[in-house]
């Protein structure tokens, strides 16, 4: 299992009812067809081998029997195969009949797993039909196709590679699912074999009651129902497949399709259990259930092979897809900044605030976000001080732009440049103004934030911090210079979601020089403007070039703080995600900037101002990061040294 990667699949094949014969070789097709493909677990529609529309015919013992040699003529056939199957099968359980799922690997049976909750449907009432598994006893076996086998609907399959559930369709409308038990003891994937029917509006409550039971379970949900074939005397069964992920979809089958189907993706085993290991309810869930009867079924796996993600990988994971949604999500997010500095405001009694404006894009955003805030709250925009503090690197083009908007949004401006100061203080401690290091760097920085904290002390107001997200990660930012505030309204935003907000604001309802301002603000480099400009006075200083393109390092950020990922993984996913646009040497050079930085800027994570979370990645040392400034990043650039690019 390379990267935790599982490749699963879930069939819709041609089925005629009652044929068990012609049930088999669909079924024999379609598993060697995804074996080939490197599945490793596919499931089957309910009672593929018979086909679900049989009607009474499931009391006629010759259907029985045919359906029992079926089963043997498929896993003959298939025996040669690595790939776990699990088929439809009616199986006589006891004396009484029942609609199973039968798990199936190189021509051995390894579990049954009957139906739980039967429906009571007018067009299918298989209580008529078929015993619930409520009615065996935990330990039952029983003997099928000259092989003992365990039938219970407590059985959990384990591999070395993953530990997997089966449910049976209605299964999972119950109040509280198989499904959600099978998860709490260990499954990391669930497969239902389902015969669901159509009618209107059901299709889109199927999709939220399968995307549901994915998140609440933190598993992966393989979802496979009947199709063209069969019977359409009272209902259609439009042959749904679908693929969830803790909640996302990855893959669905084409709807009333007259031809068979074999979708597939591939479930992240490893984000799950990353999922699971974090999520403190989870395992509150896990003691509950720890008394509940579960038998666990060893099974094999088919030997690795070269891994080919079929499932997309999205290269901007912060960024929500474009259109209506992005616009939600930006709502959302600026919403939840602007609820986030109003309280401040409140619980201190400020009518004041403080802004450093650069005329880059994360100080413009904090500035919309205080306009925003302000108006909420009714106070005089007035009462917003942006200060611009041009220096050395400072270009028109940004000092402009911050002139520009401040005036357009109709807030106090004030310009203090920082130049004599910082030639003083270069005085002051020994260091030649035409050096142009750290100590040049970080010196303007500080005179910034000074400027800053003392004008907040005189007019009562509150300095509103400017950092992102994805700068804190990499530690871009001098300690006790930009890195301070009073609040930090951008603290968990990355730099890839910044320019979006910001694009956001321009296009939802501001005066039309701010807009036109916003949007030039978006397309200027980004850079710090510490550095002198060139001769032509343009930036010199392109942060992107010094430490790498911030849509890798948000990439980077996102899988690493979300799930926990290895640096080969991450790597890998990267590939993937920017092929054609970053080559391997490029991603594995920024992908150990990015190591060797999020843990030596550790101590400047240590001592943030407060600021709003705004999504499920923050650094916020008091809730959502907790790391030691001095831990090792030995083990972790060992790995970004042994990739291979």
């Amino acid at each position: 299992m390379k990267f935790g990667y599982v490749k699963v699949a879930a069939a819709v094949p041609s089925v005629t009812v009652a044929d068990c014969r012609f049930n088999a070789q669909q079924a024999e097709k379609m598993i060697a067809v995804a074996a080939g493909k490197g599945v490793q677990i596919l499931v089957f529609p309910e009672l593929n081998l018979t086909g679900y529309s049989c009607g009474d015919l499931f009391q006629q013992s010759l259907l029985l029997e045919q359906a029992e040699m079926a089963l043997m003529q498929v896993m003959n056939n298939t025996r040669q195969l690595d790939i776990v199957s699990i088929l439809g099968v009616p199986v006589r359980v006891s004396g009484v009949l029942m609609n199973c799922a039968v798990v199936i690997q190189k021509g051995k049976m390894l579990g049954i797993v009957p139906k739980t909750y039967l429906p009571n449907y007018k067009e299918f009432y298989e209580r008529r039909w078929f015993a619930s598994a409520d009615t065996l006893a935990a330990d039952t076996v029983i003997r099928l196709c000259g092989q003992s086998v365990p039938v219970s609907a407590h059985l959990l399959f384990e591999a070395s590679d993953v530990c997997f559930g089966v449910e049976l369709c209605e299964d999972v409308w119950a109040t509280v699912p198989p499904s959600s038990r099978l998860a709490l003891q260990g499954a990391e994937i669930v497969f239902n074999l389902s015969a669901d029917t159509e009618n209107i509006c059901k299709h889109s409550y199927l999709r939220s009651l399968l995307a549901q039971q994915s998140a609440r379970c933190l598993a992966g949900y393989v979802f496979a129902s009947c199709g063209f074939g069969e019977s359409t005397t009272d209902v259609v069964f439009a042959g749904n497949a679908l693929i969830y992920e803790n909640g996302t979809l990855l893959a669905a089958s084409e709807r009333f399709s007259f031809e068979e189907q074999l979708v597939m993706s591939e479930i992240d085993v490893e984000r799950l259990r990353g999922e699971r290991i974090v999520n403190t309810t989870f395992a509150a869930g896990v003691r509950a259930c720890k008394d509940m009867p579960v038998k666990r079924v060893q099974a094999e796996f088919m030997p690795g092979r070269e891994l080919e993600l079929t499932r997309g990988v999205d290269p901007h994971p912060f960024v929500p897809a474009g259109g209506r949604l992005l616009d939600e999500r930006c709502e959302e997010i600026f919403s939840i900044q602007v609820a986030g500095l109003a309280k401040r405001l409140v619980h201190t009694r400020c009518k004041t605030v403080v802004v450093g404006i650069s005329g880059g894009l994360d100080s413009t955003l904090a500035l919309l976000v205080c306009v925003k805030t302000f108006d909420k709250l009714g106070l005089s925009r007035k009462g917003i001080v942006g200060i611009t503090m041009p220096g050395f690197g400072t270009t028109d083009r940004t000092y402009n732009n911050a002139l520009s908007l401040m005036q357009s949004l109709g807030v106090t401006v004030k310009e203090i440049s920082i130049k004599k100061a910082c030639i003083q203080h270069f005085k002051d401690i020994g260091h030649d103004i035409n050096v142009h290091d750290v100590t040049y760097e970080n010196g303007q920085a500080r005179e910034r934030t000074q400027l800053l904290m003392d004008y907040a002390n005189k007019v009562g107001g509150l300095v509103i911090g400017t950092g992102d997200l994805s700068e804190l990660a990499l530690g871009w930012a001098t300690y006790n210079g930009d890195h301070m505030s009073m609040y930090g309204v951008n603290g968990s935003i990355p730099k890839t979601l910044v320019r979006y907000l910001v694009a956001w604001v321009a296009g939802s309802g501001v005066d039309a020089q701010s807009r036109d301002t916003l949007l030039d603000i978006i397309d200027t480099p980004i850079s710090p403007e510490l550095i002198p400009a060139d001769e032509d006075g343009n930036i010199r200083q392109k942060t992107e070039d010094l430490v790498g393109p911030y849509e890798l390092h948000d990439f980077f950020l996102y899988y690493f703080l979300r799930f926990g990922f290895r640096p080969s993984k991450i790597f890998y996913l990267a590939s993937v995600a920017f092929k054609g646009v970053y080559d391997g040497a490029t991603v594995k050079k920024w992908l150990t900037t990015f190591c060797r930085r999020f843990f030596n800027q550790q101590f400047k994570r240590s001592c943030l101002p407060d600021g709003p979370k705004v999504g499920s990645v923050s650094l916020s040392p008091r809730g959502d990061w907790r790391m030691p400034s001095d831990a090792s990043a030995a083990l972790w650039l060992k790995e970004c040294e042994e990739l291979e690019a």
